[in-house]
This record gives structure tokens, C-alpha cells and sequence, in this order.
């Protein structure tokens, strides 16, 4: 294939035409020169295998952006996972503040149930204390009521009493009395 093409070359190049008045293959025929120049720099770069280190190099680039694209493509992939993985746990933490806040309002509803039930059951021991204080002033001016009725009418009968008694009949009733508190004690 190599000969091939150097042979293509070298019929297709003006290198043929010949300077006027010179031969073909002379050193005055800078066509031909610059033929023989190619030809010995395409045979030291073939003798260096030089194509064959650029193929190479060629070879090794390709394989490192291959490399690099299988990582590109992994990292990707990684952070699509990643990408879900935060989506994930975005959800459940949204999922979890709902829940807070569910919480939260229903722990406030309780709270405000068993505030109305304390303070129904605070109304009711204030109203139940003031019936009793009512009952209780009733029976204390009842008795005081009755207490003054008494000494009243103990009064009235001591001086209806003493009105009637004579000193024989107070001297029997104290005799009585006295005889009464023995008998009780004794």
C-alpha cells in the first residue's frame, strides 16, 4: 500500500516536466528535487515507524477518552442515584413534617379539649363552693335565728317566771334541782 501510494505520487507530481534545455533526472530540475526530499522524508519517518508510534498514540488517546467516557458515564450514573437518593429522602423528610405537624395539631386540640374540661371542672367547684358557703350562711342565720328565738324566749319565760314565783316555790324548785344534779352524779 506504501508503494503503491509513493508510486501515485511520483507519476502524478510535475516532476516529470523537465527544465528547458536540461535532462529530466538533474539536479536543475527542482521538481525533481523536491520529490527525492518527500520520498527520503516519507522513508525516514516509515524507517523510525514513526505511523506506527502515531497509531499507537492515536490507539492510547482513543482508549483514554473511552476510559474517561465509561467514568463520565459511571459518575453519572452515581449521581443519578444520588440525584434519587436526595429525592427520597426530600419525600420522607416532607413526609415526616406532615406527620410533625399532624402531630402537633392534634396534641393542640387535646391540649385545648382538656383545657375546656379543666376549666368546666374549675367553673363546677366554684359553683358547688358557693352553694356550699350559700348552705352555710343559711344554717349559721338559721341558728343564730334560733339562738336569739331562745334567748328570747328564755328570757320572756324568766320574767313570766319570776312574775309568778313566790320564795316557797323557788326554794322547792331549787331543792329539785339540787336532788336532780345528785341523782345524775352519783
Amino acid at each position: 500500500m506504501l508503494r503503491l501510494s509513493l508510486a501515485t505520487i511520483a507519476l502524478a507530481s510535475p516532476a516529470f516536466a523537465a527544465v528547458e534545455g536540461k535532462p529530466f533526472f538533474s539536479l536543475y530540475n527542482t521538481d525533481l528535487i523536491v520529490l527525492m526530499a518527500f520520498i527520503i522524508f516519507v522513508g525516514i519517518l516509515v524507517y523510525f515507524k514513526v505511523p506506527a508510534k502515531i497509531t499507537g498514540l492515536l490507539d492510547q488517546r482513543g482508549q483514554t477518552i473511552k476510559a474517561e467516557l465509561e467514568d463520565a458515564r459511571r459518575l453519572r450514573e452515581e449521581a443519578l442515584e444520588l440525584h434519587a437518593s436526595f429525592e427520597r429522602k426530600r419525600a420522607e423528610v416532607n413526609d415526616q413534617a406532615a406527620r410533625i405537624v399532624e402531630k402537633a395539631k392534634a396534641d393542640a386540640q387535646i391540649a385545648a379539649d382538656n383545657a375546656k374540661a379543666e376549666i368546666a371542672a374549675s367553673i363546677t367547684r366554684r359553683l358547688k363552693a358557693a352553694e356550699d358557703q350559700i348552705a352555710s350562711a343559711e344554717a349559721a342565720a338559721i341558728r343564730d335565728v334560733r339562738d336569739q328565738a331562745t334567748a328570747i324566749s328564755i328570757a320572756a319565760a324568766g320574767d313570766l317566771i319570776a312574775k309568778k314565783m313566790d320564795a316557797e316555790r323557788s326554794n322547792a324548785l331549787i331543792q329539785n334541782a339540787i336532788q336532780t344534779v345528785n341523782d345524775r352524779l352519783h
